[in-house]
């Protein structure tokens, strides 16, 4: 543990630990610290009590609480507990909802704005510990909540990172002295898909998409036409598409890799596009709040599905792998079905990922047209056997 004489030089100096908490121990006072956190925060503690059940308490937190107040109320607290006129306090816990809404915010302020949104959603949905402290959640508790999401294992996966990651946090905070997520089950490792819709379930897909129109319409319809993922789909921007230039631009906050990625369209997106409502920020906004992006899923897509014949079961994911595989058939090098996928791996992993900036706009540009043109003539065969 780092210890150092604490001045008002020094603490304005600590800079924040690149991740997690780090404490600095005055050289001066056995026991007394104060620990930075990555956000910057500064916090004054004490430690007491025997070495195998020690405990840690907050005098302060630096510079609402003076260095000078800090340390004599450090003295105060060691002085009382040593001649028995001070009792140890109890440990206080917050209620989970509370700490939950600290955790979020530190997390809007940290985070990429995707990763905030998933912490949101999956904490609020499917962790609803009411009137609850912290203390009092178990390792069963936990699973008990996760142990509803096993019909659908790749939330289950996503929901057990979320509440371990909040847990952690919380233990590393000390606003509990066990961490009840650390022996949670582990999600089963998911199969790989391999899913792929032929050419009659793409085109029927693709025509239910164009009659169901926005929201729900449109989304399918942009994952077939550009290949993206559902969620850079459903928080599209405005602002992120350029009509004239015919391209989106996912800043690199908002996609999954980080690099912000620009993929060009064709006439067929283009139609699309200039066919929606326009709001004032979002493309897909939600549906009570303007604020927020599209998110009903479950329900739409049972809607949707409903409509379709002969149709094998499928994920929007899986609209992803199918606009890779068309492109391999009409003959896209596979290095610019990647770049169009914003893959960071094959063709543009490693070294090649750090000196290869080129950005292949006109190639992506010319294989878009051709996965339109594609698209338009399995229309045409389609109509022709009717």
């Amino acid at each position: 543990m780092p210890k150092l004489q604490l001045t008002d030089l020094a603490l304005k100096a600590l800079n924040p630990p690149p991740n997690g908490q780090e404490t600095y121990w005055d050289s001066k006072l056995s026991g007394f610290g104060c620990r930075v956190s990555q956000g910057g925060q500064k916090t004054f503690i004490v430690m007491y009590g025997p070495r195998e059940a020690r405990r840690r308490k907050v005098v302060g937190k630096y510079p609402v609480t003076s260095l000078k107040d800090a340390r004599d109320e450090a003295k105060k607290l060691l002085a009382g507990l040593a001649l028995g006129v001070v009792e140890d306090p109890p440990k206080q816990s917050v209620l989970f909802t509370d700490a939950r809404t600290e955790f979020l915010e530190l997390s809007k302020e940290r985070n990429r704005p995707r990763t905030y949104r998933d912490y949101n959603r999956l904490l609020n949905r499917h962790f609803k510990f009411k009137g609850k402290r912290l203390n009092e959640i178990t390792r069963l508790d936990l699973q008990k909540a996760l142990s509803r999401l096993h019909k659908t294992p790749s939330e289950y996966k996503h929901a057990y990172v979320a509440i371990r990651i909040f847990f952690n946090w919380a233990y590393r905070e000390e606003l509990i002295d066990q961490n009840p997520a650390d022996r949670l089950q582990k999600p089963k490792r998911l199969p790989s898909r391999e899913r792929v819709l032929d050419e009659r379930e793409l085109l029927q897909v693709f025509s239910r998409a164009s009659e169901e129109g926005w929201p729900y319409g449109a989304i399918v319809a942009l994952c077939i036409l550009t290949g993206q993922r559902r969620g850079e789909i459903a928080m599209l921007e405005w602002k992120w598409i350029d009509l004239d230039e015919q391209t989106i631009t996912w800043p690199g906050a908002h996609v999954k890799n980080g690099r912000t990625h620009t993929v060009p369209f064709g006439d067929l997106t283009k139609a699309l596009l200039e066919a929606l409502p326009q709001f004032d920020q979002y493309v897909f906004p939600g549906s009570t709040e303007s604020s927020k992006t599209f998110n009903g899923w479950g329900k739409c897509k049972k809607r949707f599905d409903d409509q379709l014949e002969n149709v094998a079961h499928y994920t929007l994911h899986d609209l992803r792998r199918s606009f890779s595989t068309t492109h391999a058939k009409i003959g896209t090098p596979i290095h610019i079905t990647e770049k169009l996928l914003n893959h960071v791996s094959g063709s543009f992993s490693g070294v090649a990922a750090i000196y290869n900036r080129y950005s292949y706009l006109d190639e992506m540009r010319e294989a878009v047209i051709n996965y339109e043109t594609y698209l338009e003539t399995l229309e045409t065969h389609e109509e022709d056997a009717v």
